[in-house]
């Protein structure tokens, strides 16, 4: 039986195969102060001061973080206790996600996992490996029976690592409760953790909801550096405003002993000192990891890494942390007042810290004597439903535009000016421009299709179809599409863009105007700059299907170069090697001595492969092989007779 892992699947989510464990040896009587009979103890060096690198809400690229990133001061193999007495109710091994893991049920009904361990106990991991050759498998996803695996607390059932797709040695540790409903581990009175330090923010942003909202006379997403003044952070003049506004924060927590930024879970925003909006991370539905999407500002975060929190609610964000919330968050400036904002940040030992800045209202102005000269003569940009385009003043030329449907010119007349450039406002819900001509230039929206959430949708053309599942978006999509060729020939089929994530994979078939040899060696990939990223996909009738969960560019490319086999050291204790494939990626390796399976562990982060063998006391000796297969399906092989 091989092993197989589509590291693609790293990519979106991983997919965590989890460990079960046994629990023998135990460490030194703990903290009377700390460890009481019904509480949870700490996982690693418990009564100790601890160090976290992340902790429970916190906003990661693809999710949101589940539990605590405990540090080991980079060092492997610091014994992992049960937090509470139980039973191991799950155990596995993966390259990726969670890498090796542990799972432990409570009489409570709580589970806590241990997660990107080196090793198991001498329980578990006997019981693991001895699964592992029977399966003939490298990566396990193991379960138990209440009294196969009982553990007491403080037990130790594994060893500190680096397993998965860890960043570096420590322990993740998780407590869900038996809706498997992730919860704050803080909540559970770990006296390890301190933390005297409030959040810190360094900057709001601005955000137009609408066509006829402003920010200081303009429409669009602005941000704005904040001054500190003790635990307060402040903008020193107002900011000029009107109609319909959303404010996001990008700010961050410190625990002590530690320089890592966490999140902030609590969040409550006061305009003229009445609640208009409440944030509570409490808890985390492990199913709705990707809603992280509406909670951020994607596209900002795709632009530069920052991740602002979004302090208003999107259409499409269900999640269940606004249940205190008055509102949706969306402030609305009418009267004539100027308005105190005020953005309270707690972390869950009460340090508590500020944002305060003014509102000033102001009617829009179609003159803005603010803007600047723009980048390019024209360009064009999709704000939600919002198509702006902005273009440099061109002598003899009135303030307008002429916007083209399905042919068909219309007027166009600029939202605001100033003496270097027009700015234009078209809302994408009434009409979807093919172009819009200014000053004999042209912009080309590509727009195909607006694509409701919400519902299945079915987009068809002569270049690709695309189907979007019931509940694949989060908000309306403005769908664009494009067939192109680059320099070196490759057909580029532009979708969309990659600032719209999917909740859900999205099924698209490429229609190529080039012949392809059209068998598992061809597949599709994403353009990243230089580099590409395997898709996949199914070829029939010369049409290639694929599921992405984000759209970009994608081409077509035909992978005929097996993967590199790198020997570090093969004896007749050890054998070590590098392994790696210069496109699609590797699917699938196998290993066998005088012809029977030998288990080899992957590290997916390095490409490393070592062997551990059935009986510790066994010899290497003999004829090796190594197989290593591709996701085009190429084949390498080693071969090495072991002396």
């Amino acid at each position: 039986m091989r092993n197989y892992w589509n590291l693609k699947s790293s990519k979106a989510g991983v997919l965590f195969f989890l460990l079960a464990h046994v629990a023998t040896a135990q460490l030194s009587k703990p903290d009377a102060n700390v460890v009481k009979e019904n509480s949870y103890i700490f996982p690693i060096r418990p009564g100790n001061p601890a160090s976290l690198s992340g902790t429970m809400g916190e906003l990661r690229s693809t999710h949101f973080h589940t539990g605590l990133d405990i540090r080991t001061n980079n060092e492997l193999n610091w014994p992992i206790v049960a937090a509470q007495k139980g039973y191991i109710i799950r155990a596995g091994v993966s390259p990726t996600g969670y890498g090796n893991v542990v799972y432990v049920k409570h009489p409570d009904g709580n589970t806590t996992v241990y997660a990107h361990l080196n090793k198991f106990n001498d329980a578990l991991h006997q019981y693991v490996l001895n699964e592992r050759y029977r399966r003939k498998t490298s990566s396990v996803d193991l379960y138990f029976r209440e009294n196969q695996f009982p553990v007491n607390k403080g037990d130790t059932i594994a060893f500190s690592g680096n397993s998965g797709s860890s960043g570096g040695p420590h322990l993740h540790f998780d407590i869900r409760d038996p809706n498997n409903l992730a919860l704050n581990p803080l909540t559970f009175g770990f006296a390890e953790v301190r933390d005297n330090v409030p959040p810190i923010a360094q900057k709001i942003a601005l955000k137009t909801l609408d066509k006829n909202s402003r920010i200081n006379d303009r429409f669009g997403r602005f941000e704005f550096y904040l001054q500190r003044s003790g635990n307060d952070y402040i903008l020193s003049q107002p900011v000029l405003a009107h109609g319909t506004i959303g404010i996001e924060l990008l700010a961050h927590d410190v625990v002590d002993n530690a320089r890592f930024k966490c999140g902030v879970n609590h969040i409550e925003v006061y305009v003229d000192s009445v609640l208009l909006f409440k944030q509570n991370i409490e808890r985390l539905n492990l199913t709705q990891g990707r809603s992280i999407y509406t909670v951020i500002d994607f596209k900002k975060m795709i632009a530069d890494g920052n991740r602002f929190y979004k302090l208003y609610q999107d259409d499409g964000n269900t999640l269940k942390f606004y249940s205190q919330s008055p509102g949706k968050g969306k402030l609305n400036i009418k009267n004539n007042n100027t308005s105190t904002v005020r953005i309270v940040m707690k972390d869950f030992h009460g340090n508590t810290s500020t944002v305060r800045f003014r509102l000033k209202p102001s009617e829009p102005t179609r003159e803005v004597f603010t803007l600047q000269l723009p980048k390019a003569d024209i360009t064009s940009d999709i704000q939600d439903n919002t198509l702006v385009i902005a273009s440099r003043n061109c002598e003899g030329e009135e303030y307008g535009a002429q916007a083209y449907v399905k042919g068909e010119p219309t007027e166009l007349e600029s939202a605001y000016f100033s003496a270097a450039q027009n700015v234009y406002l078209v809302d994408l819900r009434k009409t979807l421009p093919d172009s819009v001509v200014i000053c004999g230039q042209s912009v080309v929206t590509n727009l195909k299709a607006m694509v409701p959430s919400g519902v299945e949708y079915k987009y068809y053309s002569d270049l690709v179809d695309i189907r979007f599942p019931n509940n694949a978006l989060y908000d309306t999509l403005y769908l664009s599409t494009t067939h192109s060729r680059n320099a070196d020939s490759l057909e580029i089929f532009s979708l969309g863009g990659p600032q719209q994530p999917f909740s859900r994979s999205v099924s698209v078939t490429l229609k190529p105007t080039q012949p392809y040899t059209m068998n598992k060696a061809t597949g599709v990939y994403r353009v990243l700059g230089r580099a590409y990223s395997y898709e996949g996909g199914e070829w029939t009738n010369g049409k290639i299907t694929f599921n992405p969960r984000e759209f970009g560019n994608f081409t077509i490319l035909t992978d005929t170069v097996p993967p590199v086999i790198t020997r570090i050291y093969a004896n007749t204790n050890t054998a070590r090697f590098r392994i790696g494939d210069n496109l699609s990626g590797i699917a699938s390796f196998e290993a066998t001595l005088n012809g029977k399976w030998l288990l080899m562990n992957y590290d997916a982060k390095t490409g490393i492969l070592v062997s551990e063998k059935a009986d510790p006391k066994a010899s290497l000796a003999g004829d090796f092989k190594l197989i290593v297969t591709d996701q085009a399906g190429n084949r390498k092989t080693f071969t090495q007779k072991i002396q």
